[in-house]
Order: C-alpha cells, then sequence, then structure tokens
C-alpha cells in the first residue's frame, strides 16, 4: 500500500469493479453473522430455518447497492432491515451499515438549494425520501421495547441523509466556483483583445500620423529650403531617416495587437470630435503644402461623441493616406448634416488608386518635385497594406456605420462613410 502513494485508497475505491467486490464482501459477511447469531441464540429446532431467514435478509439488505438504483436500493433496504428486526429484533452489523449508505447516496442526488424549496423538482423527492427512511426505524425504536438496531438506525439514517445532501451541496459549490473562473477568465480575455484594438486603433490614427508628417516635412524642407548647408541636409535627412524607422517598428507593434483582436469596441470617451476638424485640415494643408478645403451642408448639430469621434479619425487617416499616395493633390473635405445620418466624403485629385505608388517608381529620375514625392511615399508605407482602410471601416462599424473607399468620378480617391446620429450597440 505504501508504494502505491499517499492515494492509494481513493485509487483502490476508483477500480473499475471495486464497488462490487465491496458489496460481496459486505453481503458475505452478513450471511456469516446470520449463521454465527442462528448457531447461538436460535432454539435448537429451528436453528437451519432461522439462520437461511436471517441470511436472507442479510443479503437482501446489502445486495441492492450494486443491483439497483439509488432510489430503489434504499427502499429495497430499508424495507429488509426493518423486517429482520420485526422478526429477529435485529439487524444485521452489514445491513447497517449498508442502510447508511443508501441513504447518503440518496441524500447526494438533492440539489442543495432545494432543502428550502420544497415544491422544487429534480432531487427534492430523493431528498425527502432519505429523511422519511428513518421514521420505521424510529416507531421500532419506540414502540417495541427499543431494539439496540432500531435505535441506531433511527439515529443514523437521517444523520446519514444530511451527510449527502452536504456533499452534494458542497459539490455544486465547487462546479459553480469553477464556473465563475472560468467566466472572470473569458471576460478578462475579452477586454483585454477589445483593449488591444482600441490600442492599435489609436496608434495607427494619432502616432502614425504625425510620425509620418514628421518624415514628410523632413523631406520637405530638405528640398525646399534656398542655401540650405549640407550639414542641415544631412540633419533633415536624418530626421526623416529616424521617423521612417519608428514608423517600420510601429508597423511590427500594430501587428502584434491585431494579432488576436477578433472584435473591436467603440471608445466610451472620446476626446477629439467634429469641432477638432478645422484644425486637423490646417494643420494637414500646411504639411502638405497642396489644397485641403472642408465643405459644411445642412444644418449643424451635435453628435454623439463616438459618431464624432469616428468622423475625426476617418477623416484624419483619409488625409494622411491622400499625402501618402497622392502628394500634392487637393482634397475636399465635405460633411452633410442630416436629421437621422452624418454623410462624410474625403475626395482627393490625385491619380488613383492605380497610380498611387507611380511616384515612387520615377522617383529616381525626375526633379526635385518628384524625388519629395517619393519620400512621403516611403514615408507614408509605414503599416501593411489595407491596415489604414480596415481601421476607417473598424470606426464606421463599430458606431453603425458604414463605410466605402474606391476610385472617384473623373480621377482621384475618395472615401465615404455614412454614420448614424447615434451610436447603434449591438
Amino acid at each position: 500500500m505504501t508504494a502505491m502513494g499517499p492515494n492509494w485508497l481513493a485509487r483502490v475505491a476508483a477500480a473499475p469493479h471495486a464497488r462490487a467486490a465491496g458489496v460481496g464482501l459486505l453481503a458475505l459477511a452478513g450471511v456469516v453473522q446470520a449463521f454465527a447469531w442462528a448457531a447461538v441464540y436460535s432454539p435448537g429446532s429451528g436453528k437451519a430455518n432461522n439462520a437461511v431467514l436471517f441470511s436472507l435478509l442479510a443479503l437482501a439488505a446489502t445486495v441492492p447497492l450494486i443491483l439497483l438504483r439509488p432510489t430503489t436500493a434504499a427502499i429495497a433496504i430499508t424495507a429488509a432491515n426493518v423486517l429482520a428486526i420485526v422478526v429477529f429484533g435485529l439487524t444485521t452489523v452489514t445491513g447497517m451499515a449498508a442502510q447508511v449508505i443508501a441513504v447518503c447516496q440518496l441524500g447526494a442526488m438533492a440539489h442543495p438549494g432545494q432543502v428550502r424549496r420544497p415544491g422544487a423538482a429534480g432531487g427534492a423527492g430523493e431528498q425527502y425520501l432519505a429523511m422519511a427512511l428513518g421514521v420505521p426505524f424510529l416507531i421500532l425504536a419506540l414502540g417495541s421495547g427499543g431494539e439496540v438496531s432500531a435505535v441506531l438506525l433511527a439515529s443514523l439514517v437521517p444523520a446519514a441523509a444530511g451527510t449527502g445532501i452536504a456533499l452534494r451541496a458542497r459539490r455544486e459549490a465547487d462546479v459553480q466556483t469553477t464556473a465563475s473562473e472560468a467566466l472572470s477568465e473569458t471576460l478578462t480575455e475579452h477586454m483585454a483583445r477589445g483593449e488591444r484594438a482600441r490600442i492599435a486603433r489609436e496608434l495607427h490614427d494619432v502616432v502614425a500620423h504625425h510620425i509620418s508628417m514628421i518624415a514628410v516635412q523632413a523631406e520637405t524642407a530638405r528640398l525646399t529650403t534656398q542655401g540650405l548647408p549640407a550639414a542641415g541636409a544631412q540633419r533633415f535627412t536624418e530626421i526623416g531617416d529616424t521617423a521612417r524607422a519608428g514608423l517600420t517598428e510601429m508597423r511590427r507593434l500594430l501587428g502584434v495587437l491585431r494579432e488576436d483582436a477578433e472584435a473591436t469596441v467603440a471608445d466610451r470617451h472620446p476626446q477629439p470630435g467634429l469641432p477638432q476638424l478645422a484644425e486637423l485640415i490646417d494643420t494637414a494643408r500646411e504639411a502638405s503644402g497642396a489644397g485641403t478645403r472642408l465643405i459644411v451642408s445642412g444644418p449643424v448639430t451635435e453628435f454623439d461623441p463616438g459618431v464624432e469621434l469616428a468622423a475625426y479619425r476617418i477623416t484624419q487617416e483619409a488625409l494622411t493616406n491622400a499625402r501618402r499616395h497622392a502628394p500634392g493633390a487637393a482634397v475636399d473635405v465635405e460633411l452633410r448634416y442630416a436629421d437621422d445620418a452624418l454623410r462624410l466624403r474625403i475626395r482627393d485629385n490625385g491619380p488613383g488608386p492605380s497610380a498611387a505608388f507611380a511616384a515612387s517608381a520615377a522617383s529616381a529620375a525626375s526633379a526635385a518635385s518628384a524625388a519629395s514625392a517619393a519620400s512621403a511615399a516611403e514615408a507614408a508605407g509605414s503599416e501593411p497594406p489595407g491596415h489604414g482602410l480596415l481601421g476607417m471601416r473598424e470606426r464606421a462599424l463599430a458606431v453603425g456605420g458604414s463605410l466605402r473607399t474606391g476610385p472617384a468620378p473623373g480621377g482621384g480617391f475618395c472615401v465615404e462613410a455614412v454614420l448614424p446620429a447615434k451610436r447603434e450597440i449591438t
């Protein structure tokens, strides 16, 4: 037993035929006790008959543990023990042990939450039956002079039923605790994925936007500043290279953050909104040196903060893409206010999506203006293809809106978004 380790008893009990073997030994011990009692206390003429009858009752008080369902087994064992006490004035020790085991099993079938709800189904009947099985032994103990077997069983049966109910309550509590822990872990993981998605959007929309502007402005300053010393030009080049290296590292970080962010969540407390669009457009105009207009139509009204944040971020990304893929192109930002929705349209007059990187391909043979465009395209290439459009689409969908991108009629590229007046929570 020592070689089997500290849990040898649990391992033996879990063996395939351990239950049948245990009940068989219990029944055999009951038969031996019955014959021994008959040999000592039974009258000489009836020894054989009493031994056979008592041994049969001993078998009836133990074998049902493995042959019948718990409810039927408990009733059968109770009947056998009651009959033995009535006929012989006692029952076997194994019969009392089997009685305690059967009642404990019956009590364990009762749901702990039903102890205080008599009308509840699914286990309450077994619970009350387990308690009631002690009544016959109590009656026998009070009405027949207080036989030892009847008194013991009248005391042990309710205790065994309570023990079974307590065991079931403990199991239920363990299951509920495990389920609560699993739910808590799932919620924590879901919140972490949503937070990673939010951080990825903010990094792309804000940080990458400003770093891209640094690279573009450094390259533009190097090419347009008259009489710039060689050392100054070198400094501007280093600034642009550093910005592009930072964008490359950010691209890797965004890939990690988006890797397992399966769902997106809308920001609950957005900071920028439609009132900040004018400042955003002024900054984009200064950075690109091209014409950028804000066109507003319809009665200006206040929208849900989440909707205004989405409109701001979509406009910011669209302006960055225009500066990236169509340097020098004019951009129109149109806001159309309606009662039920905000319609946003950003259009440039550049070469369109099919020629987005044409300037970059011809940079080696072009003049200073073409070199500036190539540097702008290179700086803007910090994100994997499609992340900018994906971020805009996520922004629109997060507030219940829609977004369409593609070639604009007559040339250029167009981004159109329809955002509801209020954020739609799905």
